[in-house]
């Protein structure tokens, strides 16, 4: 199959949409799910795409690939999603070659997070990658590239503060309840549902107060029942979920349903009672806040909270760029060096078949031909005329593709097409 990446009539490119564009019910309706990704994985595969992978979070969800036109990426992501390519239009990017790679980099280094400097992404960009692998969906530029993000997060953990102190949807969670819930301590808390973000808040909750009247329901009981195992929570049945949520002070909901899973029509109250919705899409339905004991609050309410934490983060971000453009550099040199590589090779080729019929008539003609200083010094011109052809094709601004045409021309060469 052709190598996309060298293909004149492919390039690659970014398609998705984030939180800074697109509120969390359009996020919920673009989000892809593991069967939904693997639809689009398949698909891609079956529509002739060779290298694509796939990234879907709360926050965003994005698709990376190589396309002779970005609607292709586009189409799987509308066929695959309830979102329509409409919404689509109205909320999303489509960013292309060093765009679309930049984008990357600040996606895996936390840098285009909501959280600023948050480094659970890295970890879907790696699976993401893997996934895409397993399936023979990746080539060496894609890999390359997902190594140089995957370096490049390394660098800027280990060398800037940009991750320092606890701040993530879930410790806005926490802090939130502990502001605005008075002797939290002897307050009855309910968890319904048992998404990441949730399950991470009643950890929190767990490991700061002495409370010990957490409670956790799931549709699915057993689930309920190994994770409440590890943090030592109460765990009711469904059924039980109104006369729970009536007796409870926090309700935290962390299910992972496509609609609403509670609405006024369960709550029958006696008391205030606080909500956070911390689920995408949307699982509470506004239509709560007719009853006056409630107080609701979104998962992305919380993550505007911006609290010193993140200010501080903010003074790390000029050297966690830096990084990401000493990284991408190399990674760019590296796709300059193996797009032109071939033609260098033919050019010193070239060079050397001059340089081997000048010997030979210099022998002939010269009775005192020194044929090894001769050699020497004809390979030391050799390899500087070459290496001043790579450093004009990797630092030039002008097209490589331009260049090496130019330079195949001059020289008649006749190059194996790129790789």
């Amino acid at each position: 199959m052709e190598n996309n990446n060298n293909s004149k009539h492919t390039s690659f490119y970014a398609v998705g949409l984030n939180y800074k564009k697109a509120d969390a019910e359009m996020r919920g309706k673009f989000n892809l799910n593991p069967e939904a990704k693997q639809k689009v994985l398949e698909q891609a595969k079956s529509e002739g795409i060779d290298s694509l992978i796939t990234i879907s979070t709360c926050n965003r969800t994005e698709i990376y690939g190589y396309a002779q036109h970005p609607f292709q990426l586009i189409k799987l992501l509308t066929e695959n999603s309830n979102g329509t390519l409409e919404e689509f239009q109205k909320v999303a990017y489509v960013l292309k070659n060093n765009e679309a790679t930049h984008h990357l980099f600040k996606v895996g280094t936390g840098l285009d997070s909501q959280i600023l400097g948050d480094f659970e992404i890295i970890a879907q960009v790696k699976n993401a990658f893997m996934e895409s692998k397993q399936l023979g969906l990746t080539n060496s530029y894609l890999e390359r590239l997902a190594n140089s993000v995957i370096q490049a997060s390394k660098r800027i953990k280990n060398e800037t503060e940009i991750s320092s102190g606890a701040t993530s949807v879930s410790f806005a969670s926490v802090q939130y309840i502990f502001k605005n819930v008075p002797d939290l301590d002897n307050k009855n808390i309910l968890l319904f549902g048992t998404g990441k973000i949730g399950r991470n808040t009643c950890e929190n909750l767990v490991k700061h107060t002495k409370n010990d009247q957490i409670t956790l329901i799931n549709r699915t009981r057993d689930k309920a029942e190994k994770i409440a195992g590890k943090f030592n929570l109460i765990v009711k049945d469904y059924a039980d979920l109104q006369t729970e949520i009536q007796n409870a002070d926090v309700l935290v909901v962390a299910t992972g349903a496509q609609n609403p899973t509670v609405d006024k029509t369960i709550l029958n109250l006696k008391k205030p009672l606080l909500i956070l919705d911390l689920s995408i899409p949307k699982n509470v339905n506004e239509n709560v806040l007719d009853n006056p004991f409630v107080t609701l609050v979104h998962m992305d309410q919380l993550s505007e909270m911006t609290d010193e934490t993140l200010e501080n983060r903010k003074k790390h971000i000029p050297h966690a760029e830096a990084i990401i453009k000493e990284v991408q550099n190399e990674f760019i040199d590296w796709t300059k060096a193996r797009k032109f590589a071939p033609t260098i090779n033919a050019l010193k080729d070239k060079l050397n078949s001059m340089k081997t019929s000048e010997l030979n008539f210099q022998r002939k003609k010269l009775s005192n031909f020194d044929e090894e200083q001769a050699e020497l010094i004809s390979n030391r011109i050799i390899q500087k005329i070459t290496a001043q052809f790579a450093s004009h094709l990797k630092h030039e601004n002008a097209s490589v593709d331009e260049s090496i045409e130019w330079i195949s021309k001059v020289f008649q060469l006749e190059t194996s097409e790129n790789e």
